[in-house]
């Protein structure tokens, strides 16, 4: 179905593109509960079998030469940017007609269909490399990982953004940066996009693993995606503008994921280990980079008091709890009726 939403009773008409994956899924949900919003219009590229109450679908490919965004997007109180291509790593060029000349269409639909609000989805991806024994806010650099083509798009979009925001300063932009989001219905996505062939579901299970590499600048934040969405709710719905972090405590390093998978930390030294997963990247038997393995070894912790303060955000499980989640989809093979998530 295309074409937009109606309003009900004077609730907020919020269009969420990329409403099929990992994060959109849970935002359309967040929206569609909460009463001042009367309407989602869901946008992907495949209609997804999952038809929650008040949301509707359009069928909608935003890469160059697709159809006009803005007719979507007339009326809406609000878009939510989320749609992201993580794949193929081996071709950067494919991931960036998507991620980044996608991203410009959808952000120029925003200004001609006159809606006052756009949320994009940026990520602690976009920063620069920082420290691992404190955290930064917002105004930490966000000039990227520049070898990782994940880091270097959501760098990119940063600036564009920055740009976008002197030229429209009608448009109340709010740009999320969460850490890593992980929910058990995403599990099976997540699996086909970083592990493939190399991480097969049974690893997971609770002491089969003997061991989890300790490297050095092993440290990442993680947090549930359905908290990443009670964030984005909140940005929909508050006057705010600007960046906000999110993630969630404790910060995951080798000793917080051994006592999840029962195995003991292993001091490692980087370079083997990605000269190992370089291998089986060349090879097609994992989806991440060795470049993405650089950034994540570089990426800065981070402070989420803004969004605490002006969102009224409080994280409902902790970092453990959702990785935990993950695992137990890894092993369940778990997903939903929507083309991403699908088993």
């Amino acid at each position: 179905m295309s074409g937009g939403a109606t309003h009900e009773a004077g609730g907020l008409r919020v269009v969420v593109v990329g409403a099929t994956g990992n994060a959109g899924t849970s935002v359309v949900q967040a929206l569609a509960a909460h009463p001042r919003v009367g309407s989602v219009l869901g946008i992907a590229r495949r209609t997804p079998g999952w038809r929650p109450e008040g949301v509707r679908w359009a069928a909608v490919d935003i890469e160059p030469g697709g159809e006009d965004l803005a007719p979507h997007f007339a009326g809406a109180d609000a878009v939510v940017h989320l749609a992201w291509k993580f794949r193929p790593t081996h071709d950067p060029a494919t991931t960036w007609r998507t991620n980044v000349l996608g991203s410009v269409r959808v952000f120029d639909a925003v200004a001609a269909a006159g809606v006052p609000a756009l949320v994009h989805a940026s990520s602690v991806g976009a920063y620069s490399p920082g420290p691992k024994n404190r955290r930064v806010d917002e105004s930490w650099p966000t000039h990227g990982w520049p070898q990782a083509a994940y880091c270097r798009e959501k760098a990119y979009l940063e600036r564009l953004l920055d740009a976008y925001e002197q030229a429209h300063r009608d448009v109340r932009v709010v740009r999320m940066r969460p850490g890593f989001l992980f929910k058990r219905e995403a599990a099976a996505e997540q699996l086909r996009i970083f592990g493939n062939r190399l991480l097969p579901p049974q690893l997971v299970r609770r002491g089969l693993l003997p061991a989890v590499p300790d490297l050095p600048g092993l440290a990442f934040q993680a947090l549930h995606t359905d908290d990443a969405a009670d964030a984005y709710r909140e940005a929909v719905l508050r006057p705010v503008r600007g960046a906000f972090n999110l993630a969630a405590d404790p910060p995951l390093n080798a000793a917080e994921l051994g006592r999840l998978l029962h195995a003991r930390p292993l001091r490692l030294p980087s370079p083997p280990v990605r000269a190992a997963l370089s291998a089986a990247w060349r090879l097609r038997m994992v989806g991440a980079s060795p470049d993405l393995f650089d950034a994540v070894l570089r990426l800065p912790l981070l402070d989420s008091s803004r969004a605490r303060a002006e969102l009224d955000w409080q994280p409902r499980w902790t970092a453990v709890e959702a990785m935990r989640q993950f695992f137990d989809g890894l092993r369940e093979r778990a997903g939903m009726d929507t083309a991403p998530l699908a088993v």
